[in-house]
């Protein structure tokens, strides 16, 4: 081979690498903005990454693990909810309305006996299961855009939700005095070694575990992904689109009835306004974590992943004392960035 020829070939190697490079950057950037975040925080307190920290980071974002989960396969169909956040409110003031502990005075209904756990539990889930089906058939049936159909049935959510909670004799109070009963189910944890590890990291463990079955093990998650990427050559193959939108749907309903759930029980008391915006730290959390908007793309792990970097920002931010509208815009900034290059490696590959 001639010295030219070798010149060539070697500029071809260079270019093909620097391309390689350059691809894994675009693909990965966001991942190395927020590593030198948490950098830049651990830096700034090397407390902040203690044993007591990281069990405190990951029990609040746990039930934010289950409300993406949920929002996520939305995403890979291609689509969004806006109404997660609201349905989260709903479940909390329904199951808390009937968890609370018999002696208590302001009882939202005061001749109701102590009902078994579950019972309260599947009803919130059911619930918001049933509502966010209704959002699936608007979808899938009327052909609604997901974002002006979910909004709507965020604002009827809210409605339906604030009716509720604002009762009398009471009025809009928070409800409390929950169940010992309950906020065991939701606060406490199993003791290993000298930590005790709340409850709510296995349940977010358990349902994740569901959810990755669903999405790799069967035909329902093999459709949600073929519709995701073409709903029209899923059509044609044979795939009930219609029936399976509404379907995962309904799923990412039951999470957010479970979200609600735990949410009420974590903090002991719930309110119309519990899960306000979660759906916009869900969104984010998935597209950092993975999932792309235009749909056909996405994976559990991925997804947990992301949960866990912004819930680590949030907690490094409000450990650093930083002020919670600096930590709007920076969590603002993250999404605008994340889905900027989403959008450019969907172009890229288009």
């Amino acid at each position: 081979m001639s010295t030219e020829a070798l010149k060539k070939s070697g500029s071809k190697v260079a270019k093909k690498s620097k391309s390689g490079f350059s691809k894994w950057i675009v693909d990965n950037v966001i991942y190395l903005v927020l590593i030198l975040l948490v950098v830049g925080i651990v830096v700034a307190s090397p407390d902040f990454l203690s044993m007591t920290n990281l069990i405190n980071i990951l029990s609040q974002a746990s039930s934010r693990v289950i409300i993406a989960l949920g929002v996520a396969g939305i995403l890979i169909l291609a689509g969004t909810d806006l109404s997660a956040g609201r349905m989260v409110g709903l479940a909390a003031v329904v199951s808390a309305s009937m968890l609370q502990a018999s002696d208590y005075a302001y009882k939202m209904y005061p001749h109701l006996h102590e009902l078994p756990l579950f019972v309260p539990i599947i009803i919130a889930m059911l619930a918001t299961g049933f509502i966010s089906a209704i959002s699936g058939v608007i979808v899938a049936k009327f052909h609604v855009p997901p974002f002006i159909a979910t909004l709507g049935m965020m604002i009827v959510v809210y409605g339906t939700s604030s009716i509720y909670f604002d009762r009398p004799p009471y009025g809009a109070q928070p409800i409390g005095g929950l169940s010992e009963k309950f906020t065991t189910f939701a606060q406490r944890g199993i003791k290993l070694g000298q930590y005790e590890f709340p409850y709510l990291i296995f349940y977010a463990i358990i349902v994740s575990l569901i959810i990755w079955v669903i999405w790799n093990k069967t035909q329902l998650g093999k459709n949600m992904y073929a519709i995701g990427g073409n709903p029209e050559a899923a059509k044609v193959s044979g795939v009930n689109v219609a029936k399976n939108i509404i379907i995962i749907y309904m799923i990412a309903g039951l999470l957010y009835g479970f979200t609600g759930v735990l949410e009420a029980g974590r903090v002991g008391s719930a309110t119309n306004n519990t899960g306000n915006m979660y759906e916009m730290d869900a969104i984010a959390a998935c597209v950092v974590g993975g999932v792309s908007l235009t749909g056909g793309i996405g994976t559990v792990p991925g997804i947990v992943t992301g949960v866990l970097i912004f819930q680590v920002i949030n907690y490094g931010l409000a450990f650093l004392g930083v002020s919670p509208y600096i930590q709007f815009i920076v969590k603002g900034l993250i999404i605008i960035v994340a889905v900027a290059f989403d959008m450019r490696k969907h172009a890229k590959k288009k």
